[in-house]
């Protein structure tokens, strides 16, 4: 089962979803009371830093400049990235991203992937169109995973189910993974969580990714995580497939000491997030005992889907510039009494994309 995708074309419009979210008060009190634990965070690891808001504006700069010669960056990183062994994929628009990704999995041998880092592929609709090819998409990340075994859609950007509370995810649980005696403690949840993970990650051999930021300098990729799947998913593959926005590229690797104090502390109240993973290239050899470093095969697909459209407007550009921490959405007044980024108008005011 996937996630249910959401046609920003075809959603309904605000006031009938609105209305809809409006009544469903355990959604709202779920969404108000995480919203209220982020924010809370955040405001104690924020208050830590006497620089904060000249990181901001470092971080701004960064980005400012990125867009400003984005087409130079691209081709730097493709180049990069092709040096030290990666296949470098452009796709103009959604159809196209779902083509490559499907025809490089069909490539691998494989019938499943494993995924992590899904909210560009979410935007894209991919699970849809690797289901209706005959490949099973299985989502690693905690939160996807629920939305995914609820055939749910995300609700909110860092925390796609922060819609959900403790028991519903139980429910879930004990229906999809037919475990029945599940207990209700968080432990339960994560103990059921990691075994029904592992098998995947221990068997799947093709595995599909996002990106945090890609880096022009190196050709690297960079996806930060608090779980841990992220780095299975990223690792024991022997195929690893990662789907990008082109905005998500930054200039120099340097970038990331601002980017990485940044964006845990704005998305989920971190200091730094447990898992950072970098990775550049392949290790096409291995070792005399069988053993390898990552995938064998690595593939990026650049997505373009609107984004030099929305480069061209010079307000809107500004859009592109975020690094989707989501401290906007907890604050939003609009999404604390909705408690759901699945609107349609919403969607369609980013051109469909998260």
């Amino acid at each position: 089962m996937s996630g249910v995708g959401l046609d920003p074309k075809t959603a309904p419009t605000f006031p009938m979803a609105a209305k809809a979210m409006l009544g469903d008060t355990q959604l709202r009190k779920n969404v108000r009371h995480a919203t209220d634990v982020i924010q809370e965070k955040r405001a104690r690891v924020v208050g830590e830093m006497p620089d904060w808001q000249e990181l901001r504006e470092a971080g701004r700069q960064i980005r400012r400049h990125t867009m400003e010669y984005l087409d130079f960056y691209l081709e730097e990183f493709e180049a990069n990235c092709t040096r030290a062994g990666g296949v470098v994929h452009w796709a103009r628009d959604a159809e196209e991203a779902r083509g490559i990704v499907v025809g490089l999995v069909k490539a691998s041998g494989s019938d499943q992937v494993i995924k992590i880092k899904s909210m560009t592929t979410e935007e894209i609709q991919l699970n849809s169109a690797l289901e209706a090819a005959g490949i099973h998409p299985y989502e690693t990340d905690l939160a996807e995973l629920i939305i995914q075994l609820g055939e749910d859609r995300p609700s909110h950007i860092v925390v796609p189910a922060l819609h959900k509370n403790r028991q519903q995810i139980r429910e879930i649980f004990q229906r999809e993974m037919k475990l029945p005696e599940l207990g209700e403690r968080p432990q339960d949840l994560a103990d059921a969580a990691r075994m029904f993970l592992r098998e995947k990650f221990l068997r799947v051999k093709t595995a599909v990714s996002g990106a945090n930021f890609l880096i022009a300098e190196t050709g690297g990729v960079c996806v930060v995580e608090s779980e841990g799947n992220g780095r299975m998913c990223l690792t024991l593959p022997e195929t690893l497939i990662t789907i990008a926005g082109i905005d998500k590229v930054l200039p120099r690797f340097q970038d990331l000491e601002v980017m990485l104090q940044l964006l845990p502390r704005s998305a989920t109240g971190e200091r730094m997030n447990p898992y950072n993973s970098i990775w550049t290239g392949v290790d096409a050899a291995s070792s005399g005992d069988g053993l390898r470093d990552g995938p064998r095969v690595f593939h990026v697909v650049l997505t373009d889907n609107a984004r030099t459209e929305i480069l061209a407007d010079e307000e809107g550009r500004q859009t592109l510039n975020c690094i989707r921490c989501g401290a906007c959405q907890n604050a939003c007044p609009v999404y604390r009494q909705t408690g759901d980024m699945r609107m349609g108008a919403c969607m369609r005011g980013r051109s469909g994309r998260f």
